[in-house]
């Protein structure tokens, strides 16, 4: 290129100064000028076009000497101001991409991974951090599309996202790409909408922070919880073993009962055939009530993946005051459920949240133990706040929440209990918070405390 307009510039001094043709050739070093903003830089471009007038007005003074005739002399004005004019916007073009280049050189030293790309998904800047992550130089990537260049697996439709990139402006979200070796990595990815001043959208500034390594640990953690959840549950059946034994021995008792009744109605000189068939019909209820407890039980002590679905809690709260029935006569305590009519269905797996309620009322029960000068009395109740959600509510009568427990008291292997693990209230948070829920505890006016679980209704359900 310095060669190509070393050549160019000589050719338009000599023709302007050999030949007596009379237009500005000299306009043409114009041409020189934005060849030298190729290879000079804004200084040496500068440069360039002093030299190029001062071509000019040597090639003026061999050719005129000192015949300044007004044509001569007006095309000598001419060509210096072309020249001027290009030297003075190439310097200004010049520095505005060194401004543009620094700013892309502090986006190279980002570890987020950064694109531009038109509104056709076409890539037009590609940073280091992408290279690096991707694998694709700005070379390789810059001109491609970017939803086919990394394989994007998006969390909703392709045109989806657009429109709410076009509507608001800007998106956030999880994505999948695929590098060029084949990997897959998950970016936590931000996209900013730009406009014309016509406010037109003409292109996105996606931003993407590599968050696969976090992505893996918080789903080994979501494994262990479920894991140490599991084990929680299982411990507290340990617990309720008196309690599984008499809910199962009691129809299996009736059964006998009934079994035998039907044998002497049958055993009869006239057998009393409606009496038997009456025997036989309670002997089939007292079976389902004890395969219902067990069904309840193998529910329990399940480790299967969570099974989101619309549940009621009030079935739940019912199953759970089945299990605990003996414990409640252990304990010497009486509970009450209390539930509106229409309550609706919550979003949730039933057997986790089986797990909180039933921590919720084993809690209540053992707080009670030392209590002797008043009746112990847990109350569920089943009801929605103002914004809607459903509100399920434990009390109990025992001492209440000491203040230096208030706020550890949801905290892991924090616990009042000599015995204690600590793990009950803790997973009981991890569960509603994975839920969309909140937890919360408090000290009732008449003496106890009181646990509040908040969960989300139904989408159709909600007010």
């Amino acid at each position: 290129m310095p060669l190509l307009a070393t050549l160019l510039a000589v050719a338009i001094f000599v023709i302007d100064t050999a030949t007596p043709l009379e237009f500005a050739v000299a306009v043409l070093y114009v041409g020189v000028v934005l060849l030298a903003m190729d290879f000079a830089g804004r200084r040496g471009t500068l440069l360039v076009t002093v030299a190029c007038a001062g071509l000019t007005l040597l090639s003026f003074a061999i050719t005129h000497g000192e015949d300044w005739s007004s044509g001569a002399f007006l095309r000598l004005l001419i060509s210096l101001s072309a020249i001027a004019l290009a030297g003075s916007l190439a310097a200004r073009h010049l520095g505005a991409m060194a401004t543009v280049r620094e700013h892309a050189n502090l986006l190279d030293l980002t570890h987020d991974t950064v694109f531009v790309r038109n509104i056709d998904d076409v890539i037009t800047y590609w940073n280091r951090a992408a290279a690096d992550l991707y694998g694709w130089s700005p070379a390789q990537a810059i001109g491609r599309r970017a939803a086919d260049l990394l394989q994007t697996q998006f969390p909703a439709p392709f045109e989806t996202v657009m429109a709410d990139v076009k509507r608001d402006g800007r998106w956030e979200g999880e994505l999948i790409h695929t590098c060029r070796d084949g990997r897959k990595v998950t970016v936590d990815s931000r996209w900013s909408l730009r406009r014309d001043d016509r406010l037109r959208p003409i292109a996105i500034l996606e931003t993407n922070n590599d968050i696969t390594e976090r992505r893996h640990v918080e789903d080994g953690l979501n494994r262990t919880r479920s894991q140490l959840a599991h084990v929680a549950r299982v411990a507290t059946m340990g617990e309720l073993t008196a309690s599984i034994a008499h809910e199962v021995n009691q129809p299996l008792a009736a059964i006998i009962t009934n079994g035998e009744a039907c044998l002497r109605w049958l055993g009869r000189p006239v057998p009393d055939i409606e009496q038997a068939r009456k025997s036989v019909e309670q002997m089939i209820r007292s079976g389902k009530r004890a395969s219902d407890v067990i069904s309840r039980l193998r529910a329990l002590s399940r480790r299967d993946e969570p099974n989101f679905a619309a549940v009621s809690l009030r079935e739940i709260v019912g199953d759970v005051a089945t299990l605990i029935r003996r414990e409640l006569l252990v304990h010497q305590a009486t509970l009450a459920i209390q539930a509106l009519p229409d309550l609706p269905a919550v979003q949730g797996d039933k057997v986790q949240l089986q797990q909180v309620v039933m921590n919720l009322l084993m809690n209540g029960l053992q707080a009670m133990d030392e209590v002797t000068d008043r009746a112990r009395r847990l109350t569920v109740e089943l009801g929605r706040d103002e914004a809607g959600a459903v509100v399920l509510a434990v009390s109990d009568s025992g001492p209440g929440i000491a203040p230096a427990a208030q706020k550890m008291l949801f905290d892991a292997f924090f616990t009042t209990k000599p015995d204690g693990m600590g793990m009950g209230l803790s997973i009981c948070r991890s569960i509603v918070e994975a839920h969309g829920g909140q937890i919360s505890a408090s000290n009732v006016d008449s003496g106890g405390a009181r646990i509040a679980v908040t969960l989300p209704a139904q989408p159709d359900q909600a007010p």
